[in-house]
């Protein structure tokens, strides 16, 4: 309700005090009733402004919460990966250690290969030339 549509304004003769206090106890009973109930809307609003208040500080808690364990799963996730890469590190050593290992291995049954062939050959070269003195 407009507060001038409310007033009302009474034209009396300066001798006529009656309904001018009427008036004015209307017009104040009237402002009174708008106070109260303006003070129960500002009541209204403190509270929901606490409301929302603790809302805020309630969901910043919540925010800083997530980015702290978000925070220790990205920590997490990063130490896993250096771990993985450690052990990829690891693998690739010990297989290179076995492949030079199993090099060495191979060469040294060349060699064994190598000198069995010889021997038959000389076997052969010496059945040879026996067959050919007989």
């Amino acid at each position: 309700m407009d507060a001038r549509a409310s007033v009302r304004v009474v034209d009396v003769e300066s001798g006529d005090l009656e309904p001018r206090v009427s008036a004015l106890e209307e017009q104040v009973r009237d402002l009174a009733g708008r106070v109260r109930a303006t003070e129960q809307d500002a009541a209204a609003a403190r509270v929901l402004a606490g409301a929302a208040d603790r809302d805020v500080s309630e969901f910043r808690g919540e925010i800083r919460e997530f980015r702290k364990a978000t925070t220790a799963s990205f920590n997490a996730l990063r130490q896993d990966f250096v771990d993985l890469r450690q052990d990829f590190v690891d693998l690739r050593t010990h297989v290179d250690i076995g492949f030079t290992e199993m090099r060495g291995k191979f060469d040294v049954m060349a060699a064994g290969q190598e000198q069995i062939v010889d021997l038959l050959q000389t076997m052969i070269t010496d059945q040879g030339r026996d067959d050919a003195a007989e």
